[in-house]
């Protein structure tokens, strides 16, 4: 196919969706490279968990390159600022060598951050504030953070650890300027895949069965051995959480599984409140059924593509 473009193809999409395997076929036809939209995936080690099938950026023979993976060691503290930053190196750099960009992942406040430029500073730890808040309780910590109108991102009160760390990011960006932007907003087609409720619950659940048997355990005992401390495993949530609570002896086996299980369906729905919210902020999605063969989401995207520009 010939049909080319330079602007920023945006493919979002609740896990399990198969949103990566379609956006490297849609970029075989762009000549285009794939930025990641997924908060945990830039974290080297932490591969099975994240799901970042890097076999899948091979297509036919050609390599698909893509960016924002594989960029921090497990571990680190890697936040929305820092993704920002990040994402806007990548998106120049793809640009200046004449190729297509295309943002995908699942981590909705990622890519609305960046397609709306949100003013996003690195929030310094508040010693004061996390001493208030350390003897607080769950329930507690997410009511706190709910009182903030700011932006943050409110999938991150499974632990209390997560919750200070939001609600101390929420009370900064609460006392800036929220309407000064560092980046411009950018202009984007954005394609979401949807995929219907019973399918994707499946998919998950076959999904997380297929992680284990690949080594998620195991790549949870490296990291650990390799000095990844457990509470920043837990920090990262769903797979790391459960699965290091597992390996630490806190959870059965049978816990770990069940307990994970429901935290992803819960996550897939989250991500797809998120991605509705979007198009009430004024976005436009234009939706593909998952089930449709690979060929006829293609076409279906290049039509689109051909409309907008």
């Amino acid at each position: 196919m010939s049909d080319n473009t330079h602007q920023l193809i945006s493919i979002i999409g609740p896990t399990a969706s198969g949103k990566t395997a379609f956006a490297v076929r849609l970029a075989l036809v762009l000549d285009g490279e794939i930025i990641s939209g997924d908060s945990r995936q830039v974290y080297q080690g932490m591969d099975v968990g994240t799901g970042k099938d890097l076999s899948d950026y091979a297509v036919n023979g050609t390599q698909i390159p893509y960016h924002l993976i594989d960029i921090r060691d497990a571990g680190e503290k890697y936040t929305l600022f820092h993704y920002q930053h990040d994402f806007h190196e990548a998106y120049r750099d793809i640009f200046s060598r004449g190729k297509t960009p295309l943002l995908c992942g699942g981590t909705g406040l990622y890519i609305e951050s960046v397609l709306k430029g949100y003013r996003l500073l690195d929030v310094p730890e508040n010693t004061p504030l996390r001493k208030r808040l350390e003897h607080k309780s769950l329930p507690e910590l997410s009511e706190i953070l709910n009182r903030y109108k700011t932006l943050h991102n409110t999938t991150d009160t499974d632990t209390k650890k997560r919750a200070i760390r939001a609600i101390e990011i929420a009370d900064f960006q609460s006392r800036q300027n929220a309407e000064v932007r560092d980046y411009e907003a950018i202009d984007t087609l954005i394609i979401g895949i949807d995929i219907d409720r019973e399918a994707r619950r499946e998919k998950i659940s076959s999904r997380l069965k297929k992680r284990l048997d690949e080594g998620m355990i195991e790549e949870v005992k490296t990291l650990i051995a390799n000095g990844v401390q457990p509470g920043d495993l837990i920090y990262y949530g769903l797979e790391y959480k459960f699965v290091t609570l597992y390996v630490v002896g806190e959870i059965t086996f049978a816990e770990m599984f069940s307990q994970l299980e429901t935290a992803i369906h819960q996550f897939a729905k989250r991500q797809m409140t998120w991605f509705r919210g979007m198009e009430r902020r004024g976005f436009t999605i234009h939706w593909l059924d998952a089930s449709l063969p690979m060929e006829e989401k293609i076409e279906k995207s290049l039509a689109w593509i051909r409309k907008s520009q």
